[in-house]
């Protein structure tokens, strides 16, 4: 058992070992009733055998009664994406209805998680409601914030320690895959330089999960210095909450089900029966507005809007049942709220634009399927408009503000998913999408190349 402990696990084998002893109380209680067996055994001291053996049992005892070898599943989806203040829990509901036993069929061995955090040992207790901690609680608020924002309900997250990981680190799985994970240290705050403070500060230093930010885990005694010096200051599971909601964020389209859209399409029918009954399933089925709604929450707009967006895919849907372009006619109906976002204080909108001759060459380079729109140009032409694209994207950031382009709507789609690797955070808009009050202002222009 000592080799196969020490073959498979990823910690060292004294302190692997101290872990399973200490997490399973059945085998405490064995050795507990083995040393109780050796003291009444002849020839053998029968002071040190019973005294270890009840300090085994009543350590048995204490870990049977109070561990929590497997978290409850908790719902959640992500609160918003930014740090609240430190210990605040405003908005956060507590799990409702009890807690639901694992089913005995085997069937059930079948069913896979959606969304599953897994949590190294140090961290179990974060968990546990009877040693204080509020974990659950901030985790099944979360989606209640999430369905408010993007208009999507997500599925309920299992939470359950991991032996396998570091004490404190901790791992988010989507369908079974690991899509984050990060480290935290309880009992200490995370200080963020977000001032551009000279103060140093004692601590442990490390990276921001979210935004890869150089940051320091702080005392409690040295929170106040840092908070002093302009730091933004927040505690351990603030942090695991945040990388959950930008991680679920950022994967809400591969979150997003047909069952999922049966359900809002059912919420929608009890206030707006004509437009459901118009559209599906007559026009369109399940698994073609689902690739609607999953290419919106691709690029961060949210469908909560879902009248509207319906509206304005059942206006087109009888000329065309391509989900890409009924996407884009979608985003017309949601223009103020696409362009919203990138707007300066003074409600105009800086973005780059290019040389009318380079989007009539890009155009040229538009591939249209049943089901795909792609674009397909020579290495050339791709190489100049990464190279300056990259120089221009780069100003925009380091002067604050969110790197956006502009371009026509028959390019749009196929311009975005070209650049959606190179550069993530690129807002890629049409001019169909901009409001008529809004004012363009152009931050650069991306030349013509021969």
């Amino acid at each position: 058992g000592i080799l196969i402990t020490r073959a498979t696990a990823k910690n060292d084998l004294g302190r692997e070992l101290g872990r399973q002893l200490l997490l399973y109380p059945k085998a405490l209680t064995i050795l507990s009733v083995m040393l109780g067996v050796l003291s009444i055994v002849p020839g053998l001291p029968m002071l040190p055998f019973l005294t270890l053996a009840i300090l085994t049992g009543m350590l048995s005892y204490s870990i049977h009664r109070h561990g929590t070898p497997e978290l409850a599943a908790a719902g959640v989806g992500p609160a918003g994406g930014a740090y609240g203040k430190p210990g605040e829990t405003k908005g956060l509901a507590r799990p409702s209805g009890p807690e639901t036993k694992p089913s005995d069929k085997i069937e059930s061995l079948l069913t896979l998680d959606t969304l599953q955090i897994e949590l190294g040992y140090g961290l179990v207790a974060l968990a546990d409601a009877k040693k204080g901690g509020d974990l659950l609680d901030r985790v099944t608020g979360v989606r209640r914030n999430f369905a408010q924002e993007m208009g999507v309900l997500v599925p309920p997250i299992r939470l359950r320690d991991n032996l396998q990981l570091g004490t404190n680190e901790y791992r988010f799985l989507l369908k079974g895959n690991p899509v984050g994970q990060g480290q935290i240290m309880p009992g200490h705050w995370l200080a963020m330089n977000a001032t551009n403070s000279k103060t140093s500060l004692k601590g442990v230093p490390t990276v921001e999960p979210v935004f890869q930010l150089p940051a320091t885990w702080v005392t409690n005694i040295e929170r106040k210095s840092a908070e002093m010096a302009g730091y933004t200051v927040v505690d351990a599971p603030s942090v695991l909450v945040t990388h959950l909601s930008e991680t679920v964020r950022r994967r809400c389209h591969e979150i997003l089900t047909r069952q999922d859209v049966q359900v809002l399409l059912d919420n929608l029918k009890q206030s707006n029966p004509a437009v459901v009954n118009e559209l599906i399933p007559t026009q369109l089925s399940i698994g073609q507005v689902q690739r609607i709604l999953q290419n919106l929450l691709a690029e961060g707009i949210s469908i909560r809007n879902l009248a509207g967006i319906l509206e304005k895919v059942g206006d087109y849907a009888a000329s065309t049942k391509n989900p890409d372009e009924l996407s884009e006619f979608a985003r017309r109906a949601l223009a103020a709220q696409i362009t919203k976002p990138f707007q300066t204080e003074s409600g105009a909108l800086r973005a780059i634009t290019m040389d009318p001759r380079l989007e009539q060459q890009l155009a040229q380079g538009v591939r249209q399927s049943v089901s795909e729109v792609a674009l397909v140009i020579e290495p050339r032409l791709a190489r100049h408009v990464i190279e300056t694209l990259s120089k221009f994207v780069q100003q925009m950031i380091s002067a604050g503000q969110h790197p956006v382009i502009l371009c026509p709507p028959q390019l749009r789609l196929a311009l975005r998913r070209f650049f959606e690797c190179t550069f993530s955070d690129l807002a890629v808009l049409s001019y169909s999408e901009i409001p008529a009050r809004v004012q363009v202002q152009n931050a650069a222009v991306i030349p013509f190349t021969d």
